[in-house]
């Protein structure tokens, strides 16, 4: 069984889009991680899969992603990261790279977060990153995070066709209004082709952006040991300015929330009320010990 969990931005309508017949919980924004940690906590039962964004995770909710990281909570977690606030109009996000120009032409003057080389500090134990575009390589990783035992998050860099434009750029919410009748006043999305391309095995692949801008992506090699996690953070830092993509780290050893809590089998959900609660005269006996 499966439980769908979502923050607030244009990634968190996702889980409407798949297994319409699972529970699903579109929480406030950034609190995401504790409402799965809740929902974990009372019920381990069941597959959690949690659909956030680069502003949900990484500005408002980052304390709540680290929190989930460091109890190893049994979950995939999938950051479709784009690097700008779609909802409120394109401003820039904390994912968002130094000199990377905002639709308005403005250059971004602050370093990024970036949600891999967090996850790898904090002890992460499954930590991968991949490209919308590449449906080969993104689809095996989400399913290695789900089989994973604790938590593992996916960056999926998620370019944004609409919020990515620039100032002379023929997709530009300027140009096409400047092209069209309006016959309403409504808002229109100009349509644009899906942007695929399959990550090389080796060496680096160039993918170009409707803007014109292009993002360069690396996949890992084979001799890449995805259990050395200072290896992981180095071979990062030597590829800056390039998306590495594939899993990264990967630690199995590590017990998962449940585990490190020694809590029962059964499920919180699934016990009766006179288990939960046992009465006044035991809560009476169990404050005594703290008198």
């Amino acid at each position: 069984m499966l439980a769908k969990l979502s923050g607030i931005g244009c990634s968190s309508k996702t889980p409407t889009y798949f297994v319409g017949g699972a529970h699903g919980f579109n929480s406030a924004h950034g609190r995401m991680p504790a409402i799965a940690t809740g929902a974990n906590a009372a019920n381990r039962e069941l597959t959690y899969l949690g659909v956030s964004g680069d502003g949900d995770s990484l500005s408002i909710g980052i304390g709540h992603l680290c929190h989930a990281m460091r109890r190893n909570l049994n979950m995939l977690y999938v950051i479709e990261n784009n690097g700008v606030y779609g909802l409120t109009k394109g401003q820039f996000s904390a994912s968002s790279d130094v000199g990377s120009k905002s639709k308005k032409g403005e250059a971004n003057k602050m370093s990024p977060i970036d949600p891999v080389q967090l996850a790898l500090s904090l002890g992460a134990t499954f930590v991968a990153r991949s490209f919308s575009g590449d449906k080969q390589q993104l689809v095996p990783i989400l399913k290695a995070g789900l089989s994973h035992r604790g938590f593992a998050i996916v960056d999926v860099i998620s370019p944004c066709v609409t919020f990515n434009d620039h100032e002379g750029s023929t997709k530009s919410y300027k140009y096409t209004r400047g092209k069209h009748l309006v016959a309403t006043e409504s808002d229109f999305v100009p349509p644009s082709g899906e942007i695929v391309a399959e990550i090389g095995q080796v060496g680096q692949t160039n993918v170009t952006m409707h803007d014109g801008s292009v993002l360069r992506f690396t996949r890992v090699p084979e001799n890449y040991d995805v259990s050395d996690r200072q290896a992981a953070l180095k071979y990062l830092r030597e590829h800056q300015g390039e998306v590495v993509t594939g899993v990264l780290f990967v630690d199995e050893s590590v017990p998962e929330m449940h585990e490190m809590n020694n809590t029962p089998q059964a499920p919180l959900g699934s016990l009766p009320f006179e288990k939960l609660c046992p009465g006044s005269g035991e809560l009476a006996k169990l404050m005594e010990d703290f008198r």
